[in-house]
Parts: structure tokens; C-alpha cells; sequence
């Protein structure tokens, strides 16, 4: 497996899978006006870095959204100090096999290159699997960032402390 920079003639494809896995992992409604951010992950990669994993062979495996603090795709991080990630799916066919903890390492990577010194995330109350995955990483809940970004959807929130070299 091979996280990179997506590529533009990728962003339709990310954006399918992205709906996709928001839809049938019940996240978001067919009907909800999220779905258009969802879908363009062309805004995303001008934005902030959206990043992919992809197999040997190219197929997407999943897909995730660095933001560095302060930048529009941040959310709860807001400085320059904090970095944060968002949209973080996975190809059905793809899960079981370590790509979101891939995905979730290449954030962390990134917000050590930007000089974050923590990385943070928000996630709804039932992506539990996701969660697992953020609290073997280290991730702890920050409650006090927890939010509501509309009304029926109430965000948790995760941060992970960063330590580098000589620190």
C-alpha cells in the first residue's frame, strides 16, 4: 500500500467513495446538503492535502483530508500549532487491512513536518470502528472541543499530542 498526494484526474473517484462510505455506514443522509462537501474532494486538495491509499496495482483502498491549524478544512484545530484531518474512509473491499491506520500515520507525519504540536479530529458519536483506531494511536477525547456543526449532528472530538526529537 502507497499513501500519496491525490491525483486530479482521482478527485471524482474520491468523491464517490467518500459519499459512498458516509452513506452506507449511515453518517449522513441522501437527502443532506453535506453530501456536495463530501463529494468535492477537488475544494479538499485545493484547500488542505488530500491524501490517498492505493494498492500496488493503483486502486483506491481510502482517502483522508490534512489541514493544517487555522486553514479552512481545520475545524477544531485552530492555530498554527494544531493540525487536524477529516473525511477519513475506507473502501469496504479495503478495510481489515491497516489503511485507515495508514492514512491517520501520514497526518501525523504531516503535522510533525508543519511543527503541530497536536493533531486534531472530530468524528461522529457511531463511526466506533474509527474510533478504535484513533484510541490505539493515542488519540484521547477532548470533550470540552465537542461540537455541533448543525443541527442532529453532534461531532466528538480527538487530539493526539506530538513530541519530536530534542522536545
Amino acid at each position: 500500500m502507497l499513501i500519496r498526494a491525490a491525483r486530479p484526474a482521482e478527485y471524482d473517484t474520491i468523491g464517490e467513495l467518500t459519499v459512498r462510505v458516509y452513506l452506507d455506514g449511515g453518517f449522513t443522509r441522501p437527502e443532506s446538503p453535506y453530501l456536495a462537501t463530501l463529494r468535492d474532494a477537488a475544494s479538499r486538495a485545493e484547500k488542505a492535502e488530500l491524501l490517498v491509499a492505493v494498492d500496488d496495482d493503483g486502486t483506491l483502498l481510502g482517502s483522508v483530508t490534512y489541514a493544517a491549524g487555522g486553514s479552512p478544512y481545520a475545524e477544531t484545530a485552530e492555530t498554527g500549532d494544531e493540525a487536524g484531518f477529516r473525511m477519513l474512509v475506507v473502501d469496504a473491499a479495503a478495510r481489515g487491512r491497516g489503511t485507515g491506520g495508514a492514512l491517520v500515520c501520514a497526518c501525523v507525519e504531516r503535522a510533525l513536518r508543519d511543527g503541530a504540536r497536536v493533531l486534531r479530529l472530530s468524528t461522529q458519536r457511531d463511526m466506533t470502528a474509527a474510533h478504535r483506531i484513533y484510541e490505539r494511536m493515542g488519540f484521547v477525547r477532548t470533550p470540552e472541543r465537542d461540537w455541533t456543526p448543525q443541527p442532529g449532528v453532534d461531532l466528538v472530538t480527538y487530539a493526539l499530542e506530538l513530541t519530536r526529537p530534542g522536545r
